[in-house]
């Protein structure tokens, strides 16, 4: 059990059997009563979010979860399994991964949350390199400005790139916003 003085950002907590992650917070203390915490919740199965308010004396669950080191060992349809320690495998819904799929490279170490064993959530490395497999030719003299251009990289995720990368260049992609970040080599 938490209390409500507990309450900060990114705490998972659980509320009627649903587990839930703190995106805000904020502490108000009126000039008379007690002081009160209001919360942006998001849910971690649906991805909805709520806003909640708790009392100083209130009581929060904490969710019965877990969390594992796996490592990335083949797509089954739009579902990713991945294998833990043990060589077990865990089937995680595309619902889950979301965009984040397109990121997925053989033997990827990511850390997944498991509650009630069922994965909830992944967290992939912040940056990963991925080849460019397609992209239109940057236009030569266009370069007064912050110009960006469509290409996709292996597995078929389109991003926005500067001009300058062409075809067969690795770049550094962040998988938090999924955007371009750097090039690592020219192709």
């Amino acid at each position: 059990m938490y209390n409500a003085s507990d309450l900060r950002k990114g705490l998972k907590i659980e509320m009627d059997g649903v587990p839930f992650v703190v995106t805000e917070f904020n502490f108000v203390k009126p000039g008379k009563g007690q002081a009160l915490y209001v919360c942006r919740l998001k849910n971690m199965i649906s991805g909805g979010t709520v806003s909640k308010t708790f009392r100083s004396n209130d009581k929060i669950d904490k969710p019965d979860m877990e969390q594992k080191t796996l490592r990335y060992s083949y797509a089954e349809g739009d579902d990713c399994v991945f294998l833990d320690e043990d060589y077990h495998q865990i089937t995680v819904p595309a619902s889950v991964l979301g965009d984040q799929r397109y990121f997925l490279s053989e033997d990827m170490a990511v850390e997944v949350v498991i509650y009630n064993g069922e994965p909830v959530d992944v967290t992939l490395p912040t940056f990963i390199e991925k080849t460019i497999v397609e992209t239109e030719p940057g236009v030569r003299g266009n370069t007064a400005t912050n110009v960006m251009k469509e290409a996709r990289i292996e597995g078929g995720f389109a991003l926005q790139v500067p001009l300058f990368i062409n075809t067969g260049d690795i770049v550094k992609i962040d998988t938090r916003t999924s955007a371009y970040a750097d090039r690592i080599s020219k192709g």
